[in-house]
């Protein structure tokens, strides 16, 4: 197992080496530097000196790739590709246009993204597959047509719509909850309960009907046939054996779900108002924030392939036979 284990890794490290060589490449060779001060500065303030008084400010003035000026290894430290790509391998993201720390940042905004899309992805599951088992327990029946067209409908409407709806009735109509904001330790309830729940909510159609579509091809199978005809019950087969046999699907829906419980969500938090890392990656956007939105790829990759990583090992854990070959 643990040579698996360290299989996966070493094929993930050369991704990551290409992603952040790629993210490189878009921000540094394509979208020059000069480019992102003429967009930063705007039209009127536009001139040889301020493009490189502002190149100067975030250390931009420095050649890319080599520095001939230099001596021995600063040839290659002393670049803009060590100083803003390969540092970000120990996590060095540098500083932002405002002069905070990203890092920092980032550790403070993780904890309401993590409030917000933990919930969620785990009442999500239990709401998801659940529904699902229900309506492959009575397939065929009224119970499976009318919960099929449910998902459908949920499926047409933007995740939008549930935000400024839940927003209108359950904040301003009812008053039940605050519309948007953060509160501290506690107090951060109120303000996260209508977030999961539209969170959960907005995603029932389509995460239901994936599941059901995976239980109903499971259902087909020979060795249901079997189960049945040693005079298993219905539920048993059901929640027993298509269940378990069903695992490997169910892992990969799920553990690729990881980027997005600390990238948190970019809509939720924006309208909401929670300084999370999703509305962090939204207003450097805005903003033209190059170094966080670097910072924020480069991050998303690495989660994106720990999520891989984990996909592979749950795969390990719920079928042996993985191992083996």
């Amino acid at each position: 197992m643990l040579s698996y284990i360290l299989g996966r890794i070493f094929y993930a490290a050369p991704i990551l080496i290409g992603v952040n060589l790629i993210t490189f490449t878009l921000f540094f060779v394509v979208n020059t530097p000069d480019d992102m001060a003429r967009m930063q500065l705007g039209i009127k303030y536009v001139t040889p000196e301020a493009i490189e008084k502002w190149k100067a400010e975030r250390g931009y003035d420095k050649p890319l790739l080599f520095n001939q000026e230099e001596k021995s290894l600063r040839k290659l430290t002393n670049t803009i590709l060590f100083e803003k790509s390969v540092s970000m391998f120990v996590f060095d993201f540098g500083q932002a246009d405002d002069g905070r720390d990203i890092a920092q940042e980032i550790k403070l905004r993780m904890t309401p993204s993590l409030a917000i899309a933990l919930p969620v992805f785990i009442l999500g599951l239990i709401v998801y597959i659940t529904f699902a088992l229900l309506m492959v327990f009575f397939r065929a029946t009224y119970i499976d047509f009318w919960g099929v067209v449910l998902c459908v409908a949920l499926m047409s409407v933007s995740s939008l719509f549930y935000i400024i709806a839940g927003q209108f009735l359950v904040s301003k109509m009812w008053h039940l909850v605050p519309i948007s904001g953060y509160g501290s330790e506690l107090d951060a309830g109120r303000f996260l309960l209508l977030p999961i729940i539209i969170g959960v909510v907005s995603s029932i159609g389509s995460n239901t009907r994936w599941y059901r579509t995976i239980f109903l091809e499971e259902m087909n199978k020979e060795y249901v046939r079997t189960a049945r005809a040693k005079g298993l019950s219905e539920s048993i087969v059901l929640f027993k054996h298509v269940l378990k046999n069903a695992m490997i699907p169910i892992l990969t829906g799920a553990v690729v779900m990881v980027p997005l419980l600390f990238l948190g969500s970019l809509l939720v938090e924006s309208f909401f108002g929670i300084p999370g890392l999703g509305s962090y990656t939204i207003d450097a956007i805005n903003s033209q924030d190059f170094a966080i939105v670097r910072a924020m790829v480069f991050l998303g990759s690495i989660l994106y392939i720990m999520g891989l990583i984990l996909t592979d090992i749950s795969y390990a854990l719920a079928d042996p036979r993985i191992r083996l070959i």
